[in-house]
């Protein structure tokens, strides 16, 4: 078994605690804008542009994730609703912040009169990528643990701030999620500029991570079952799927059409 020790609490300011797992998606954002910079160059997206749509789906993308966290956790927030809001304590669903943060990114290019599928193919690779690093403090933390296994990668949480504490060895779903998105990462990378019509990418990418994600959710020990075995992170990524590989099938046999025309 792999044993980890670390105190999710990096460091305290008076009563607010600073968290590894805070500090991980700080540093998830910082590197999806810098990609999203990087690519948005080549794309002709301004760095306004890519700065207006995190200001955009950032918050969304919070709403979001703490909205799908309470809905799978509806009896406990049923009999504390204050702690609801409580952000600060854990428990956000990256599911829930990849919906929340496109729905806006949508509204706020529509709006802007931006291209939609354009700054969504921008935006992918650097969404993805941030997941990755965001997953690690969930691997330090312990908030996304597995179900039990006897297989020498388990872990153990040994500290009693660790959210997994106490815990049996479990699977540890947050670095197969990590491997599996940056497998995602690299071939949304290499495809870029390469799938028409503009957003193709980007369907690409919600396509690919909620395939791997729903498989990754049969080892997530955390997750309520919602009905014969499957968690919600299953069924909102069988809907995911449902709608993202239609369009994407769709829309590049119509651009493939109109090439060969």
């Amino acid at each position: 078994m792999i044993s980890i020790g670390i105190d999710p609490i990096l460091f305290t300011i008076g009563s607010v605690a600073v968290s590894w797992h805070g500090i991980f998606v700080v540093l998830a954002v910082i590197v999806g804008i810098l990609v999203s910079l990087r690519l948005g160059r080549g794309a002709g997206i301004s760095r306004d542009v890519i700065y207006s749509t995190a200001i955009w789906a950032i918050p969304a993308g919070i709403i979001g994730a703490r909205l799908v966290h309470v809905l799978d956790h509806l009896d406990y927030y049923t009999i504390d609703p204050g702690a609801i809001v409580a952000i600060w304590e854990g428990g956000l669903s990256i599911f829930g912040a990849v919906l929340g943060g496109t729905l806006a990114g949508v509204v706020y290019a529509r709006v802007s009169g931006i291209s939609v599928g354009c700054l969504a193919d921008v935006v992918a690779p650097g969404v993805i990528l941030a997941q990755a690093v965001g997953r690690i403090g969930c691997a330090i933390n312990g908030d996304a643990y597995g179900t039990p296994t006897s297989l020498p990668w388990g872990f153990v949480y040994t500290h009693p701030n660790a959210y997994a504490y106490g815990i049996p060895p479990s699977h540890p779903a947050p670095v197969y999620e990590i491997f599996w998105d940056l497998i995602v990462f690299a071939m949304i990378w290499r495809l870029r500029g390469r799938l028409k019509p503009d957003g193709s990418l980007f369907l690409l990418y919600l396509s690919l991570y909620s395939l791997g994600r729903f498989f990754i959710s049969f080892v997530r020990g955390d997750e309520s079952v919602i009905i014969d075995g499957l968690h919600q992170a299953h069924i909102i990524a069988l809907l995911v799927l449902a709608v993202s590989m239609p369009m994407l099938i769709y829309g590049m046999r119509r651009a493939r059409q109109r090439d060969s025309g």
